[in-house]
Parts: structure tokens; C-alpha cells; sequence
């Protein structure tokens, strides 16, 4: 029984990971510990106000915001990010034949039952 360098699992195999790793560790604190060493450090009162993108504050940030503004943005997240997984079946679809189309079938259908759920629920309706 004849075993290749490749098959054997040791730490060797992990050492081009790791060395990347510290490399890109390295890079990232000499990078933020050049900008603060280096970089200008004049704190005036200009400097430490809020910025709201070039408009004046007004008013308390700190005002109640209806719930359903977030479940909406909540629910587009999550509905996003399953309509992503499409790509990776959208580029195999000819590899993958009829079992990758019932995979896919199968994951559209649990998708919509859970679209199905929260219309149901009332959680897209705005009227109180």
C-alpha cells in the first residue's frame, strides 16, 4: 500500500495556510500601526462632531422606530441570500441533470412555505 505526499494529512500540509495567515496578520497591524504613528492627530472640535452626511443634526437620534421597518429588512436579508444559492445551480445546471432540478424543485418549495408562513403571519402588512 503506496501512500503520496498529498494523502498524508500533517501539520506540513497546513504550513502554507498558516504562513499566509501570519503574513496577513503582519500586513493588518503594521498597516494600523503605521496610520497611527504616521497619520496626523489633530483632534479639534470640527474633528470629533458627528458627521450625518454633510447635513446638520437635528432632533434626537434616539426617536422610536416602528418594528416592521426592521422585520421587512430582516426578511429581505434572508430571502436574498437563499435566492443567491441559485447561482452555483444556475452555472452546474447541465452537470447536475434531473437530481440537481428535484434538488432545486425541492429547495424552491421549502423556500415558498416559508414565504407562505409569514404572509400568513401578517409580518409584510403595514396597516395597524
Amino acid at each position: 500500500m503506496q501512500f503520496s505526499f498529498l494523502e498524508i494529512n500533517t501539520t506540513v500540509n497546513y504550513l502554507p495556510i498558516a504562513i499566509q495567515l501570519l503574513f496577513a496578520l503582519g500586513f493588518v497591524v503594521l498597516t494600523l500601526a503605521g496610520t497611527h504613528f504616521l497619520g496626523p492627530s489633530r483632534k479639534t472640535r470640527d474633528k470629533l462632531e458627528n458627521f450625518e452626511s454633510g447635513i446638520d443634526a437635528v432632533g434626537n437620534a434616539r426617536q422610536p422606530v416602528a418594528i416592521k421597518y426592521f422585520l421587512v429588512a430582516i426578511l429581505f436579508v434572508l430571502f436574498d441570500v437563499e435566492v443567491i444559492f441559485f447561482y452555483p445551480y444556475a452555472v452546474n445546471f447541465k452537470s447536475l441533470g434531473w437530481d440537481g432540478f428535484l434538488a432545486v424543485l425541492l429547495f424552491v418549495a421549502f423556500f415558498l412555505c416559508g414565504f407562505i408562513y409569514i404572509i400568513k403571519k401578517g409580518a409584510l402588512q403595514w396597516e395597524d
